[in-house]
């Protein structure tokens, strides 16, 4: 939970749509303190220039888009870890650059391959980030941006969760890219889940989403630019290595 003078309480993550209606997301856990201010909780040292993005083997490697010049990397702690680090890397010519890191959270059972519906896990692979949302008015972003009180978290989950939708970013497995973070249309079927988002996190495991605390969403939503084709490569590191 955020301390005395910060707007907002962080929030739990893995949100699903069904009918356009939230549906509850994340385990009960304490949350931790956010940084101030539109900035990275974790200011990354100097760094050389990398060929790639680190940690990420070929399999996955291969799947990032060559036009993208934005990576967020989350790397989760374990196969069945809910603790993980997100890093935003941005290309520069054909070298890479860490330019921010920060604690965060994924599905509260960990990682999987094959992610289906209420599995509690977050799935590995490389998706595209193109739609963002929430309930507050966003920063500066170049994202498409849908404001609505229909992302607000229902008020019979606990207090702490209130707010976990205040800022959304998609990301773009089992959904249709162009269209709100909460349209709940899902391609692959609804029993492959969907919904899978970025947004503020309250301390432990989710349902499936990556959370983020408010500081660190601020700032992805002011810096990935849709120009610069981001994506979202995630999972533990183990199997991101492969």
């Amino acid at each position: 939970m955020r301390q005395d003078g910060m707007r907002r309480a962080a929030a739990v993550a893995g949100c699903a749509a069904l009918a356009m209606t939230l549906v509850a997301c994340g385990s009960s856990g304490r949350g931790e303190a956010a940084g101030k201010g539109d900035r990275a909780d974790h200011a990354p040292p100097r760094n050389a220039g990398l060929k790639r993005v680190p940690g990420v083997g070929d399999r996955w490697w291969r799947q990032v888009p060559a036009d993208s010049r934005q990576v967020v990397a989350v790397y989760g702690a374990g196969k069945d870890s809910p603790d993980a680090t997100v890093e935003l890397y941005t290309r520069h010519g054909s070298l890479w650059k860490r330019t921010a890191s920060w604690a965060a959270h994924n599905g509260k059972k960990g990682w999987t391959t094959d992610h289906h519906e209420d599995d509690k896990r977050s799935p590995v692979g490389v998706f595209t980030l193109t739609d963002a949302g929430g309930v507050l008015d966003p920063p500066p972003t170049r994202m498409p941006y849908t404001k609505s009180a229909s992302f607000q978290a229902p008020h019979t989950w606990k207090k702490a969760y209130w707010h976990d939708f205040d800022y959304v970013i998609a990301i773009d497995y089992n959904r249709v890219k162009g269209t709100s973070p909460n349209d709940p249309t899902r391609p692959q079927g609804q029993s492959k889940g969907g919904s899978i988002w970025l947004h503020m996190d309250h301390g432990s495991g989710t349902s499936a989403c990556v959370s983020l605390s408010e500081s660190a969403m601020r700032y992805l939503l002011r810096t990935l630019d849709p120009g610069q084709h981001p994506v979202v490569v995630m999972g533990d590191r183990a199997d991101l290595k492969a």
